[in-house]
């Protein structure tokens, strides 16, 4: 079967405008809330409206944008639930892939190394000279590189696979999460206390050290 040039272009396009939103909500140029026209994304893309349409729904089916009849497309608001049922479905699956990883063995000397490099880069971010808000951005990213990498060291591809899925939703409740506490120290050195355990094969204490390195809002930070 051929492939349709057109029909491949216009995914391509598509896929420019997913990535495009994606990337100017982690940079903290749209905040939750703000609205999003679609004659401006096509103007900057340098694009026609039909593709931004296109990537709007598929933004909207992934929970990030919420479309308004006749008022418009918003970046979606995250409630202090919906945050919640996030982490909730991260902690549940992570904590699978921890027993995964500390029963049958799974990490190396190599490994935690690798794990050690992340979170010493996390903390020479907080200790650089950017602003707050960059900082926040940037912890964020090497936050979800240092659990993508267990993840995908458990082996767990089932498991892997919900997560990716929630990957992006992820990223957006851990930058709430990191812009209104402000404790960029913490959200870092957390990852210390989850090495740890992992290297001591001590399942409890790195289950412990996981749910309160992810679940710090139910401590009253928000």
């Amino acid at each position: 079967m051929l492939i349709d040039t057109a029909e491949y272009q216009k995914e391509n396009l598509c896929s420019i405008v997913v990535d495009y939103i994606k990337e100017r909500i982690l940079c903290g140029i749209y905040k939750e809330g703000d609205h999003i026209l679609e004659t401006e994304v096509a103007k900057t893309l340098g694009i026609s409206r039909a593709p931004v349409r296109e990537g709007i729904k598929e933004l909207q089916n992934e929970g990030i944008v919420t479309v308004i009849p006749r008022k418009g497309t918003y970046i979606t608001k995250f409630t202090l639930e919906d945050i919640k049922e996030v982490f909730d479905i991260r902690l549940l699956l992570e904590n699978n892939i921890l027993e995964i990883l500390i029963n049958q063995n799974k990490l190396t000397e190599e490994d935690f190394l690798t794990l050690e490099n992340i979170v010493n880069s996390m903390i020479h971010v907080v200790n650089g000279p950017e602003d707050v808000e960059k900082k926040a951005v940037i912890i964020n990213m090497k936050d979800m590189e240092f659990h993508r990498f267990i993840w995908k060291k458990s082996g767990s591809s089932r498991r892997v696979e919900i997560l990716e899925g929630i990957f992006f939703q992820l990223r957006m409740a851990m930058l709430y999460d990191t812009n209104e506490t402000g404790n960029l120290l913490v959200t870092a050195t957390d990852h210390y206390e989850i090495i740890k355990h992992l290297r001591s094969k001590d399942l409890e204490r790195c289950k412990k050290a996981l749910r309160e390195h992810i679940i710090s809002y139910k401590d009253g930070r928000f």
